[in-house]
């Protein structure tokens, strides 16, 4: 059995970690107000730019643009990963950076090749230590996200898939629900599709797209066309969507870190429970050991006497 000492020095370190783990949970209960805001006033544009984009694409006119046709053969795959500079978050970046390479060797395994895109310093750390460097990279912005790391990702992006050097961009990360829930979500950025733009929200069925009410886009004229006005909401449509997502992760970010460290706190304060009892148990034992050697001591003195 460990001794009084080794069981106090045990039991100063825990409470020196509880220290930091409460502190980190202060820290992101603080910050995730902020960036559900964020996350909230940006959400009403990309839901009307969403509505745009269908209003357009369901209208008699003729349109067509390169972001919503497929691919004949899909021969390149890019992925967006979209997590945290910083650890210490749960699952938060170990769940994307698994699935991602799931899929890479999936891909790899049927001669498709694919192309990554990090945001966030431990997606980067993750992949180029396993010789999986990605073609873009972002680090020491994941809890602050600007418009121009969006821009840049959906400069990329559309340049290859119109270009026909990539033929499926699949977007990850994860979705702040609210302060205390996080949900993962992957989702294809393109080429989109018109269950997407028609439906924003699950299932994305052709089916539920037919109860959807639609505006009357029929009455619209468009000037120069219809297929311009689409070449430009269309990629303001793609930087929009990523721009959330960075946002939208930011907030689950200080969410799972919050959770993260309340669950380690509560940990914490468990062991320190159960270590506290066993330090009065060996400290009992050991008061009683010393009073049996003074009571036998005694004994054996009268006796001598």
């Amino acid at each position: 059995m460990a001794s009084l000492r080794d069981i106090s020095r045990r039991m100063s370190s825990i409470k020196s970690t509880m220290q930091v783990t409460r502190t980190m949970e202060m820290i992101s209960t603080a910050r995730i107000r902020k960036a559900l805001d964020r996350a909230e006033e940006a959400f009403p544009y990309k839901e009307a730019i969403t509505r745009m984009l269908a209003n357009v694409a369901s209208s008699n006119a003729k349109v067509d643009h390169p972001l919503l046709s497929e691919h004949k053969e899909e021969k390149n795959v890019l992925f967006i990963v979209v997590a945290s500079d910083r650890g210490l978050a749960g699952g938060f970046n170990v769940v994307p950076q698994r699935l991602v390479e799931r899929e890479a060797k999936k891909l790899a395994s049927k001669g498709v090749a694919y192309e990554l895109i990090t945001c966030g310093r431990k997606p980067t750390e993750y992949f180029t230590s396993r010789k999986m460097s990605p073609n873009m990279s972002f680090v020491g912005i994941s809890s602050e996200p600007n418009m121009d790391e969006a821009e840049r990702i959906a400069s990329y992006v559309i340049d290859g898939y119109t270009n026909e050097q990539i033929d499926r961009v699949e977007l990850i990360y994860w979705h702040a629900k609210s302060r205390v829930d996080q949900e993962f979500v992957t989702e294809r950025l393109l080429p989109i599709s018109r269950e997407a733009l028609m439906m924003p929200n699950k299932p994305r069925t052709a089916e539920a797209v037919v109860e959807v009410p639609q505006d009357i886009a029929t009455e619209f004229e468009f000037e120069p066309s219809a297929g311009e006005v689409l070449g430009q909401l269309l990629p303001a449509y793609v930087r929009t969507v990523i721009f959330h997502a960075l946002l939208d992760s930011a907030a689950a970010e200080h969410g799972a870190r919050r959770r993260a460290m309340q669950s380690a706190t509560d940990s914490a304060e468990e062991v320190l429970g159960q270590l506290s009892r066993t330090y009065n148990r060996v400290r009992q034992g050991s008061i009683t050991t010393e009073l049996n050697e003074i009571i036998g001591g005694a004994s054996a003195l009268e006796d001598s006497n």
